[in-house]
């Protein structure tokens, strides 16, 4: 307590706060206005007090007045504040105990002139005129000190309550009084209460004289002249000759005073006494209560507009927030109030369900599935002899292998529920997301057991985890959960796809989860077949379409590019206006997915085309690489042949195995280096060395990766042997992998130099047929290179039959 109280008492003196200046307790109503007029002998501004600026002359009555400060009222001790107030300021000396005996005499007598002439008269005998502003100056030093203490003894956030309390009162009474003007009594109590905060106030608002006043307005006007030292302005000054104003101040306040003044605060303007008062008003400006007012209205309809904001922020924010699932207000286990919208309704299974009759070129794995379709239908029959469902399948292959469709002809046969999602849409911007949908899509699929769950892509979300994917993580175990986890899932098997097996988590692949791996190939020949008539059943043919040699001719592709196939075929025939599709069409669809659209803007007209370089190097470059490929043991049977720009090539010669290839051998491999060397040894030998193009870039990109995956990967190479080189291995083995990877080069540019030397003839004539039919089939190249029947192996003319 006694380190609290010297703390009190030692500490800095805090500067008050703006809001308790007197200043702050003025409303703007009470202050001075520009323009503002008293009465000559009135006219003292605080400025002037500052400046010790001396006032004008004021000249003195002539005749004495009447009683000083008589009451006008029943209430006689009114009459007297007056003096009490001069008698608590002047009882520090015996002069001050001297003159507040004459005023109180003057008062009994009501002689306003003697009153004066009694406080003069004391002045000179006793000196006071010297002392009156030291006792003054000493008494603001003690106001001063009070108020420092007030200041140490309570705190201003104690203070601030008490303070807001009066200066409420304070303006309650200012509108009354205002409202009010002829009413002494409220006026009197408004100055009474404004003289404990601002005398200058009480000064300025009584001599502006704009409302009645009676005795005790009176005596708080002298008490306010007191406390602010100015009533010693109305004194004589014998240095400068001024002479006493006092008389002339007594015996108006008595006028006013006694109620006989002719409200002048009615009539302003008709005299020097009664001046006109001119107040600038701001138009934005209002009175402290409407202010006050439009302050606390403007707060509470901000607060309203931020908690309307606030609302709608957080209701988006738990839109996606709230699918966090597993840490919520309640703590772990509790569930977010709001679910994103897409979690809020229903996870419903898919409707359009396809069977095996829509499944086409992949009987090996429809064998395997069917299964699980029997499984399904007729769960009793495994489980008498202790067989369990497979709780996961996870389908591979090749994009556009029918992985999906796969899936979905399961859920048609077996007559079950089949919810679908894609890999991609478990996760999104904010964690957690991807472990409440799987948790969701699998409550889902138990009310609808035993049903199908098809996840596509699944390494969107279960590859392989690591240290830096913490989000993916979430939702792989989650995953693992559901699938093997405490909860059994009875009569729910998922099933997956993915095209990149190698890179899922192990723990997904196990047993358990994923019990079943299905690799589902591209379709061979019978199945690219039965494809094209799935596709054909429904379109009108015309009779030159052979579905077979069309199936025979598109080895590689899967049903999804025979789909495509079909439709642009569909499309062409619409567009030249054709009832049905002709073979025709069907081959346009062929070149167009092989070889590319051609590129007509660059069409150049029949009488310059010979003549023109650019067309008989590329048509000499495509020859080279035809005349090659038809003398070359092992390579594949050539399908066409052109020098119409396609995609990004200026001419191509495109080859297509006569069967599917399960494998490929060296001699095959050879013929390939072979292949993409004889554009640019042609260009070589027809044009020279200088006239070698940047057109055979591509031709040699692809030979140097063919020879690189020769050696380092098929082990085809007597200088490293049968080994498997790693991506990046030492530097030594790269430097003899790359010696043999030019070796491999140079012999294919050297035996396919000596080979276009042996058959030039047989160049320059294919090349000629180019140029004048731009495009030429594998039966036309046949009967343009008749007369060089020796270019011709019996072997590949078989399989050019066979195209």
């Amino acid at each position: 307590m006694m380190a609290l109280q010297a703390f009190l008492l030692f500490r800095p003196l805090p500067s008050p706060p703006p809001s308790r200046r007197p200043e702050r307790l003025c409303p703007t109503a009470l202050r001075r206005p520009a323009g503002f007029l008293i009465p000559s002998h009135l006219h003292k501004s605080r400025s002037h007090r500052r400046l010790n600026l001396a006032p004008a002359p004021r000249a003195l009555p002539s005749e004495n007045t009447d009683s000083f400060l008589e009451p006008s009222s029943p209430d006689k001790d009114s009459s007297l504040d007056a003096q009490g107030l001069l008698n608590s300021q002047l009882s520090q000396d015996s002069a001050g105990e001297s003159l507040r005996g004459e005023l109180d005499a003057a008062a009994v007598v009501g002689d306003a002139g003697n009153g004066a002439a009694f406080v003069e008269e004391s002045v000179e005998k006793t000196g006071t005129e010297s002392r009156l502003p030291l006792m003054l100056y000493l008494m603001g030093v003690l106001a001063s000190a009070r108020k420092s203490l007030n200041a140490l003894l309570m705190s201003e956030w104690l203070s601030w309550w008490p303070f807001w309390r009066k200066e409420q009162r304070l303006e309650r009474l200012i509108a009354d009084a205002d409202a009010n003007p002829k009413d002494a009594g409220k006026e009197s109590a408004l100055l009474a209460e404004l003289n404990k905060h601002s005398p200058e106030a009480v000064i300025r608002r009584f001599e502006q004289r704009n409302h009645a006043i009676d005795s005790r307005g009176v005596a708080e006007y002298l008490r306010a002249l007191v406390v602010t030292n100015a009533l010693a302005e109305y004194l004589p000054d014998e240095g400068s000759g001024k002479p006493s104003s006092l008389p002339t101040l007594l015996q108006e306040l008595k006028q006013r005073a006694s109620g006989n003044e002719d409200e002048p605060f009615l009539n302003p303007g008709i005299s020097e006494k009664q001046p006109l008062h001119v107040v600038m008003v701001d138009p934005k400006a209002s009175n402290r209560s409407s202010r006050f007012a439009q302050e606390l209205l403007s707060t509470i309809l901000f607060t309203i507009a931020v908690g309307f904001m606030w609302v709608l922020g957080a209701a988006a924010l738990q839109k996606y927030v709230g699918s966090l699932g597993g840490i919520g207000t309640s703590g772990v286990g509790s569930s977010a109030t709001y679910a994103p919208k897409e979690l809020n309704k229903e996870i419903m299974p898919e409707k359009n369900v396809k069977t095996f009759k829509d499944v086409k070129g992949c009987d090996d794995a429809k064998q395997e599935l069917e299964e699980v379709v029997e499984y399904l239908k007729n769960p009793a029959k495994f489980t008498r002899l202790g067989g369990k469902l497979p709780k996961g399948i996870l389908l591979t292959g090749a994009p556009g292998t029918g992985k999906t469709l796969l899936a979905k002809a399961i859920a048609g046969e077996a007559g079950v529920p089949f919810f679908y999602k894609a890999g991609s849409e478990f996760e999104e911007m904010f964690v957690g997301v991807g472990a409440r949908r799987v948790r969701s899509l699998f409550q889902a699929a138990k009310k609808k057991a035993p049903c199908i769950i098809f996840i596509d892509e699944i390494d969107a979300v279960g590859s392989t985890r690591k240290q830096w994917e913490g989000h993916t993580k979430k939702t792989l175990h989650q995953l693992l959960v559901e699938m093997d986890g405490f909860e059994q899932n009875e009569g729910i098997i998922l099933m997956a796809a993915t095209n990149l097996p190698d890179i899922l988590d192990p723990a997904l692949t196990r047993p358990g989860r994923f019990d079943r791996h299905i690799v589902v190939p591209s379709p061979d020949v019978r199945g690219r077949q039965e494809i094209l008539e799935l596709y054909l059943q429904d379109k009108p043919l015309a009779d030159d379409v052979d579905i077979k040699a069309i199936a025979r001719g598109t080895p590689g592709f899967n049903g999804a590019d025979l789909a495509n196939l079909v439709n642009i075929a569909a499309i062409k025939a619409a567009v030249e206006g054709i009832e049905n599709i002709a073979a025709a069409q069907l081959e346009f669809a062929k070149d167009r997915i092989i070889m590319g659209t051609e590129r007509k803007t660059m069409y150049i007209s029949e009488d310059s085309k010979k003549h023109t370089f650019f067309f008989q190097l590329t048509a000499y470059h495509e020859s080279g690489h035809a005349i090659v490929a038809l003398n070359t043991d092992g390579a594949h049977p050539i399908h066409k042949a052109t020098i119409m720009p396609r995609g990004s090539a200026l001419g191509m010669v495109t080859q297509l195995p006569s069967q599917d290839e399960t494998s490929v051998s060296k001699k095959q491999l050879l013929a390939r280096l072979d292949v993409c060397m004889g554009g640019r040894v042609a260009e070589e030998l027809i044009f020279g060395e200088d006239s070698v193009t940047t057109g055979a870039s591509n031709d040699l990109h692809t030979a140097t990766e063919l020879a690189h995956y020769m050696v380092s990967t098929c082990g085809m190479s007597d200088a490293i042997g049968p080994v498997y080189v790693k991506e990046r291995p030492g530097s030594e083995m790269q430097s003899r992998i790359d010696a043999e990877v030019v070796k491999l080069l140079r012999e294919a540019y050297d035996r396919v130099k000596q080979l276009l030397k042996k058959h030039e003839n047989a160049l320059h004539a294919l090349a000629n047929a180019l140029l004048e039919y731009e495009t030429l089939s594998a039966d036309d190249i046949k009967r343009i290179l008749n007369p060089y029947q020796e270019v011709q192996l019996p072997e590949q003319q078989e399989e050019l039959a066979l195209t």
